[in-house]
Order: structure tokens, then sequence, then C-alpha cells
């Protein structure tokens, strides 16, 4: 008995140090909700979730401290080395990667207590099993997303009658998850066989989408993770995964609403009906041609305008030409200039990847405008320059009811006086839809890749300033 009394005031401490590290969890998250703060907000997050992980060694019944403290090592060393090795391109298919490992650990924490037969009771069970499911998919699904990502997986793979597929396999996992609800003691045969198919469930589901939907399908997963993240926590009674789970899987929902509602598409058509290679090729046929723009032309446009709106996309990242695009900036402030830059929600490849890649070259936060906050402003523009972007300016998406984009939300950079694209090619771009912008009378293409492009404007920019 005296013992058990002499537990209660170390949980008290644990409880309240929990209490508090929820509490910064949440400032965090609010900080990091604007570009100036967000840095605060993740360093404050990090050292929150180090002391809830120094705080669990202390609660009561703890053994194998030394391989505990081995994979926090190991894990430690893995994400710091491979962190500042990362580039800055290569960052949405390091976050769907580590998204998946979240995922990953929720799922492996209810096998390994369905395999000690610790867990009891119907609610706790159901808990541990929709868990599993939706960590399985997030784990299997956020590998396919780093290997589209990082380029392993070149293909949308759309297998035939995908969605009946998708079906039974969820219906077959469900399954097998109510036989272990159901069992008094989970049959080893069914726990496998449901970790299986749930696995395959999340590859199934993310091989046939595409490029145009893969931000959506990046923050939906990493909901599913604070989901899967949050019920083991209930599983394994420890509050601070509750609460960071719950934290993570509401933030990664609304996030993914956003995302979707940026694209004009429901949740249930990135799942359903990606915009992948296939679906890609609806749309009405684009007339007219593409005319191309030299270096000197498209500098001595930017250098005697008053306003230029720059519109950044996956190419410039690519091409890690951010920092090229700010000293440009420069020259043409210096030459009296106005240069902002215009983000659509969903550039890039993962939600505010161009914010993320501006904010490293130095660009000023004020300079940097929202969808919503810009748009109004092209028609004013004498020139609205896009680095490597093409779903998010292509103005068939107002006007073509076949396309696969239509409504959704746009730049609009068609309405600028003269819009100058650079384009490493003239291929279509990783969704795979003719982009009208590309053939509009007042639209040239400077083809290359971004960083030579801009670097060729800046020599001319510079003679043209002497």
């Amino acid at each position: 008995m005296s013992a058990q009394f002499s537990q209660f005031p170390v949980l008290g401490f644990i409880h309240a140090a929990y209490f508090a590290v929820a509490v910064v969890f949440i400032l965090g998250l609010k900080a990091m909700s604007s570009p100036v703060t967000a840095r605060r907000g993740v360093v404050w997050a990090g050292y929150a979730m180090i002391a809830a992980t120094v705080v669990t060694f202390a609660w009561p019944g703890m053994q194998n401290f030394g391989l505990m403290v081995l994979a926090i090592a190991i894990g430690t060393v893995v994400a710091w080395v491979s962190g500042k090795k990362v580039a800055m391109t290569d960052m949405p298919q390091m976050v769907a990667i580590y998204n998946g490992m979240g995922g990953g650990a929720a799922a492996a924490i209810a096998a390994l207590e369905f395999a000690r037969g610790e867990v009891h009771g119907p609610v706790v069970t159901t808990l541990a099993v929709l868990g599993a499911l939706i960590g399985s998919v997030a784990f299997s699904g956020s590998c396919v997303a780093f290997a589209k990502l990082q380029g392993i997986m070149k293909k949308a793979w759309r297998l035939p009658a995908q969605n009946g597929v998708n079906v039974l396999l969820a219906l077959g996992a469900v399954a097998l998850g109510v036989m272990i609800i159901g069992a008094e003691t989970p049959d080893s045969t069914h726990v496998i066989a449901f970790f299986v198919l749930a696995l395959v469930l999340g590859v199934i589901l993310t091989v046939p989408i595409g490029g145009a939907d893969m931000p959506v399908v990046i923050s939906l997963l990493n909901a599913f993770t604070g989901l899967a993240v949050g019920m083991e926590g209930y599983v394994l009674g420890n509050p601070a995964l509750i609460v960071a789970g719950i934290v993570v899987g509401a933030s990664g929902t609304l996030l993914t609403q956003l995302m979707a509602k940026a694209m004009n598409r429901p949740i249930s058509n990135v799942i359903f009906t990606p915009i992948s290679g296939a679906a890609a090729g609806g749309g009405e046929a684009v007339e007219g041609e593409q005319k191309e723009v030299g270096a000197m032309d498209a500098a001595a446009l930017m250098r005697y305008a008053s306003k230029v709106i720059i519109v950044p996309g996956y190419g410039m990242a690519v091409a890690g030409a951010q920092h090229k695009v700010w000293e440009m900036t420069e020259m043409l402030e210096e030459a009296g200039v106005e240069v902002v830059f215009a983000i659509h929600p969903v550039a890039g490849r993962m939600p505010g990847h161009m914010n993320v890649l501006l904010a490293e070259a130095g660009v000023p936060y004020e300079k940097i405008f929202d969808l919503e906050e810009i748009n109004g402003d092209f028609a004013q523009a004498d020139v609205a320059l896009v680095i490597g972007a093409n779903d998010v300016v292509n103005p068939s998406a107002r006007t073509d009811k076949s396309s696969p984009i239509f409504g959704m939300p746009i730049l609009n950079a068609d309405l600028a006086q003269n819009v100058i694209v650079v384009k490493r090619g003239k291929g279509t771009g990783y969704s795979g839809i003719e982009n009208a912008l590309f053939y509009k009378e007042n639209t040239r293409l400077l083809y290359g890749s971004a960083q030579q492009a801009i670097g060729e404007v800046i020599q001319h920019v510079k003679a043209m300033s002497v």
C-alpha cells in the first residue's frame, strides 16, 4: 500500500509536466501560423517534446532504459545529420517520410500490444485497431509519397476498378479489425492479415495520385498520423501522446481542408479521382503557339517596368534559384521597380514550400502575398514573372469546364500586361495538364533552368543600370 501511495507524487509531477507540455504545443502551433513567428513556434514545440520524453522516464514501472536511450540516440543522430544535409528542394519528401515514421510507430505500438495480449476492453481494443489501421495507411502511403517526390516512382499508376479495389481492401481490414476486437485473445493470423491489408491499402490509395494533388495528400497523411498517435496514446494511457496526436490530427485536418478548398476539389476527389497522368489528358485543345523571349528582352521588360509580380513554383525549387531571384529583385528595386511575390496555397510539393524557400533566400515577409491578397493586383502589373509554376497560373481553370482543374482558384498572372514564363522545356509540367497561359498573346517563354535563366537576366539588368 505504501509503495502504491508513493507513486502518487511522481504521477502528479508527470501529469503536471504533460499539461505544461500540451500548453506549449498549442502555443507553438499558434506561433507557426505566421511566418514571422513560425521559427519560434517550432523551437517551443521541440523543447516541449524533449521535456515530455525526459519526464516519461520517471513513469512508475518503466523498464528497458538502456534500449530507450539507444533508440533515442540513433534517431537523434539520423535526424540531425539528414536534417542538416537535406536540400530545400528535397524537404517535401523528407517531411513525407518522417510523417510516415510517426504513423508506422503508432501501428507498431498496437502490434506490440496485440502480441503481448495487453489490450483489454472493447473501447481500448477498438482504439488500438483504429490507430493501427490509420497508422499503417499513413506509413505505407507516406512511403509512396516519398518515392514519388524523390523521383523513384516516376508515374502515377491506376489499377482497373481502382476504387473497387480500395473499398475491398478497406472492408477486409475493417472485418479483420472487428474480429480482433471481438476476440478475447487476438489470433496472430488475423493480426498479421489485418496489418498486411492496411499497409497494402495505403499503397494502393496513394499510387494513382499525381503531382497536382501531392500537397493535399501529404497534409492528409499528416492528419492520419496524428489521429493514430492520439489513439495509441489512449491505449498506453499516456496523456502526452493523446494531446500531441489530437493537436497534429486536428491541425492536419484543417490544413487539408484549406488546401482542398484552394484547389476547389473535395478531399474525396483527391483520393478517389486524383489528377494523374491519365486524368490530366482532359480539357479543350489549346490554340496558338508558344512565343520565346531572350534573356535581354526579359530583362528590359522588368528593368523599365513600374511593377513586377513574381510567381515562384517548383521549377525554381528544383533549380535552387531562389537566391538568384532575390538578387534580381534587389537590383530591380534599386532601379525603382516595385517587386512583390505571389504564392498559391498549393505551390510546390508541400504546404508552405515556396514560403520556406523565399525566406531562406532572405525575401522579407512583407513582400510575400497569398492568392487572396495579390490577385487583384495582376491587372495593374507591367510584368508577371512565372518561374517554374504550372497549374496555379493556368487560366483553363476559369474557362474550360472539361479541364481536370476547372474551378480551382488560380493566380491571375494572365491579366498582367506582360507575362514571362521561365520554363525548362515545352512539356506540360508535373501534373500533365496543358497550360493555356503559355499560348496567350501577352505571354513569352524564357527557356532554360531557373538558375541559368535568371542569372542571364541579372547580367543584362546590370548592364542596363550602368
